[in-house]
């Protein structure tokens, strides 16, 4: 709990420890103040979101049980209506918590929901190995077949979500921001917004794609790496989805100038308005780090809530 909410619910008490102790006070100011304080403590109480960071999932496409977090907003038990959702993927080296230990996700959406820069929404964090081939399917690793047929369907049964495009948003970081990147090119009928922050857009040249296989520890034919480089290279993509689905979502793409991934970001930013496609490309002080995501989080969430909104 914050200062801010302990000092309200603390002025709430005092009213009803002070009002028992008052026994001259006519009994109907006594009882609109036993009101007032109860409605202090229940309203600092409700100015908070909810996250649930350790819930699981079992998935026969990928034989295991994934885990993934969720950030509910503040109203979210008390009102009984639908919410739209943010899928937001961490990068490679993190998990399903990374965006709620590092990337302080529940003050940010809190903040932005109580300042009115943000829309009420539900946000999904799932888990992708990253000792794999994180959001993609490659091999035997059917990550993206498990999210479109079984994450997605899981979390959008159990809570309260708007199944519709325009209420439907992908981000993320990194190796996340791959993922955001290619999910939105590849299923541009499901999400209004997404937002790829320090993307990993994809190796730029076979050569590229055969050293990270070597990082890993792997070794792929020629055959995987063409299919790899066809569905999982943005700038493929851009060329090869056809530019009005393209144009269908609204793109807000972020990165560092100090960033190691600035070059693929670049000419993804080029290529797109090449094709006159529209987007928002920011380029801000700053290299591959949680503080930059930080920053960049309030303005994802602002630019999601565009598409939420009734116009």
């Amino acid at each position: 709990m914050d200062f801010v909410n302990g000092h309200i619910i603390s002025i709430g008490f005092s009213y009803l420890v002070g009002t028992f102790n008052q026994p001259l006070i006519p009994m109907k100011k006594n009882v609109l103040l036993v009101w007032f304080a109860l409605v202090t403590i229940c309203t600092a109480f409700a100015q908070s979101g909810k996250v649930f960071d350790n819930l699981s999932m079992t998935s026969k496409i990928l034989d295991s049980e994934r885990k993934y977090a969720v950030y509910l907003p503040p109203d979210y038990e008390t009102s009984e209506r639908s919410y739209p959702v943010l899928y937001l993927l961490h990068g490679a080296t993190d998990d399903h918590t990374g965006w709620v230990q590092f990337g302080e996700v529940l003050r940010i959406a809190d903040n932005g929901i109580k300042d009115g820069t943000a829309t009420p929404m539900i946000i999904v964090m799932p888990d992708a190995d990253t000792r794999r081939m994180g959001y993609f399917n490659v091999g035997d690793w059917k990550y993206e077949d498990f999210f479109f047929e079984e994450l997605m369907p899981h979390v959008e049964q159990k809570y309260r979500i708007k199944g519709e495009k325009r209420y439907r948003a992908v981000a993320g970081l990194s190796m996340g921001g791959g993922g955001s990147f290619m999910y939105a090119l590849r299923h541009p009928e499901l999400f209004s917004s997404a937002c790829p922050l320090s993307a990993y857009v994809g190796p730029l040249t076979i050569e590229a794609m055969k050293a990270q296989g070597k990082r890993r520890g792997e070794k792929y034919s020629d055959a995987e790496i063409k299919t790899y480089m066809e569905n999982y290279n943005a700038l493929n993509l851009i060329e090869s989805v056809p530019v009005e689905k393209t144009k269908s979502v609204r793109w807000y793409i972020d990165c560092g100038d100090d960033d190691f991934l600035y070059e693929g970001n670049s000419l993804v930013h080029i290529a797109m308005k090449k094709k006159e496609i529209p987007h928002e490309y920011r380029v801000r002080d700053g290299g591959h780090s949680w503080a930059y995501w930080r920053d960049a989080l309030p303005t994802v969430l602002g630019f999601v809530s565009d598409a939420f909104h009734q116009n």
